[in-house]
This record gives structure tokens, C-alpha cells and sequence, in this order.
């Protein structure tokens, strides 16, 4: 899903947020065929990434030192077309799933999620919800603003992108993905366990 690298790919990342230093995908979960058994057989969308991903920020000038999060996130794709990309921050005790190094102030996004929905042909609307909490004790007042001003510059880069320049890519990766999807070869899952 190309919308979703805006979000998951550092170099994408960066492109609008500039406080962004890594973007991983720590801990991916390879058996969607199970994750989508354990949410009920299409009941949320099929389930087509799914894993526990790390963020770090870098400081901001205004004096906001460096954050991390630890996010299991995931993509649900629904019949219609449509599809959702969410995440929920995990607890401090799983911190031992953090990759080595010094911690830094937790940032906690409680909720995040795009839902994107198809409105044609060429065409999708986009929802951003984000609940986050900025850790240490910054106030509300003085980080909203930066979130909102993040998020306006998501959907200003990503917009030119889908309209044009990366109407190709996007093409080529969207037909990649429905073959990859439609092959059992490098399939990893309970279900085709010799």
C-alpha cells in the first residue's frame, strides 16, 4: 500500500515530517493468514502487514528533546477497496522489544489510523485520527500545533504524489502486490505447514 509508506518508510517520512530521524519495522508478523484468523475471517478487512514497528525523533528547535514509540501497527484492507492503516502504542513493558541503544522520552501515540476510502476510479479520500501524548510534561497548548502542522504537510506532500509524479509507482506497485498476494510461493503460514 503506497499511501502507507508516507507513514512507515523513513525516506517517505521525512519528506514531511522533519523531525523524524528512523522509521522501522521491527518485529513484522509474516503469518497474516493466522492474524487474519484470530480477527474472525474478514470481519475487520484482511490483514495485510502487520507488526510491531520503532520511531525516533530528533529534537525539535523550539527545545523539545528527542522521542521514541514503540507501535504494533497494521494494515486491513476491506472488500469495498477501501483500507485502514492504524497503530496503537505498546506498554513500557514491552520495552525490551526496543533496539539497543540509550532510551529516550516516550512519546504515545494511544491510536492512530488513516482510513482510506475510494472515491473512484483514480481517486480516495483520507481520514487521519491520532491521539498522542507527547510524554515528559509538555503542555497541550504548545504540541497540538505541531501535530496539526505535521499532518497538513503529510497530505501536502502526498497529495502531488498520488496526482502525479507517483501515479506510475503507484500503478506498478499496486499491480505487484495483488500478484504477490494472489502466489502461495514464499507464503509463510500455519496453513501450508508440510
Amino acid at each position: 500500500m503506497a499511501f502507507a509508506d508516507f507513514i512507515m518508510n523513513t525516506d517517505k517520512r521525512q519528506m514531511w515530517d522533519p523531525q523524524i530521524e528512523s522509521v522501522c519495522e521491527l518485529y513484522p508478523i509474516f503469518d497474516l493468514d493466522a492474524a487474519n484468523i484470530a480477527m474472525g475471517f474478514g470481519k475487520f478487512g484482511d490483514c495485510k502487514k502487520l507488526g510491531v514497528g520503532y520511531t525516533k525523533t530528533k529534537a525539535h528547535p523550539i527545545g523539545i528533546s528527542p522521542r521514541e514509540q514503540l507501535t504494533l501497527c497494521g494494515i486491513q484492507e476491506m472488500h469495498d477497496g477501501s483500507a485502514l492503516i492504524w497503530g496503537t502504542e505498546l506498554e513500557d513493558w514491552h520495552d525490551h522489544l526496543m533496539p539497543a541503544g540509550e532510551r529516550q522520552t516516550r512519546a504515545r501515540s494511544h491510536l492512530f489510523s488513516i482510513a482510506l476510502v475510494p472515491t473512484g476510479e483514480d481517486s480516495f479520500d483520507a481520514e487521519y485520527s491520532l491521539q498522542l501524548d507527547f510524554g515528559g510534561n509538555l503542555p497541550h497548548w504548545m504540541t497540538a500545533p505541531l501535530v496539526l502542522d505535521s499532518v497538513k504537510s503529510m497530505f501536502g506532500v502526498a497529495q502531488p504524489f498520488f496526482e502525479t509524479d507517483g501515479s506510475e509507482e503507484v500503478q506498478k506497485r499496486i499491480m505487484e502486490e495483488k500478484i504477490q498476494g494472489e502466489k502461495f510461493v514464499d507464503r509463510n503460514s500455519i496453513l501450508f505447514t508440510p
